[in-house]
């Protein structure tokens, strides 16, 4: 299932008078905030809006970019080397949203599940726990290493047995490196066309930081990730309204959203 970008969840309200107020929620003096397990945004009372949770494994082979996708998604410094993550670590992103048909706005709050290939590999628990009442899966693969894409198709199969319910979306990180680029586009129409697949495309490298070079922009950071999240709300919102019986199931599609 691949909802048509735009079609749930208003593209650009975050950058709407509306939007940024709700935006500032998740900002402090233009710096991301960090929630901790029993936190979240607060909201005054007139910009009262319910949150919806999602747990969300982030899969694909050692090297991707699986936890730069993830700290970039937080606001966190990109990791400028690869290493191996050890166990599970899971990262909580929060995000408003506003609804296209209601006008309603809600705040998404996504449990983002990272585990490294070789825990995945020698301990047999961890897929199921990540997997664990999971509402969808991220599928990574980069463009700079076409092994990674190539070995899509078997991890979908073994990642998402018994578990055909669960959003599944793909996401090409390291995007920004086209220099280094080993997937093309005719590569990708291809995966796209057998897998009927929404994809994404993602930079993988830090944002723009504020005046003291050390931090990085939060509001920038946030518009240029806007599209994976967006992305993410729209196709977990709509299962669960398919889910409820209040919207008929979509047809497959091959739609896809490119970085912002």
């Amino acid at each position: 299932m691949a909802v048509s970008p735009g079609s749930v969840i208003v593209p650009d309200w975050h950058k709407s008078p509306e939007g940024k107020e709700y935006l500032a929620t998740i900002l402090r003096k233009n710096k991301r905030k960090f929630f901790g397990l029993i936190e979240r945004p607060v909201l005054p009372p007139q910009m009262a809006a319910d949150t919806v949770s999602y747990k969300i494994f982030v899969s694909g082979k050692s090297g991707v970019g699986k936890t730069a996708m993830v700290a970039k998604l937080a606001g966190l410094e990109v990791p400028s080397a690869h290493h191996e993550t050890t166990g599970i670590q899971t990262t909580t992103v929060y995000w408003p949203a506003k609804l296209r048909d209601s006008g309603r706005a809600l705040i998404f709050r996504f449990h983002f599940w990272d585990c490294g290939e070789a825990a995945l590999k020698k301990f047999d628990h961890i897929l199921p726990a990540c997997k664990e009442k999971a509402d969808g899966i991220l599928f990574l693969f980069s463009f700079t290493d076409r092994s990674s894409l190539d070995d899509l198709p078997s991890q979908i199969s073994r990642v998402t047995e018994g578990s055909e319910n669960l959003i599944k979306i793909v996401i090409g990180s390291k995007f920004d490196q086209f220099m280094h680029a080993d997937v093309t586009e005719r590569d990708l129409a291809e995966f796209r066309q057998a897998w009927r697949l929404p994809v994404l495309r993602m930079k993988s490298v830090n944002g723009p930081r504020l005046a003291d070079g050390r931090t990085l922009d939060g509001r920038a950071g946030l518009a240029h990730v806007a599209h994976v999240l967006n992305g993410l709300a729209e196709h977990l919102w709509y299962q669960d309204q398919v889910m409820a019986g209040l919207v008929p199931a979509l047809q497959l599609g091959t739609e896809e959203t490119s970085l912002g």
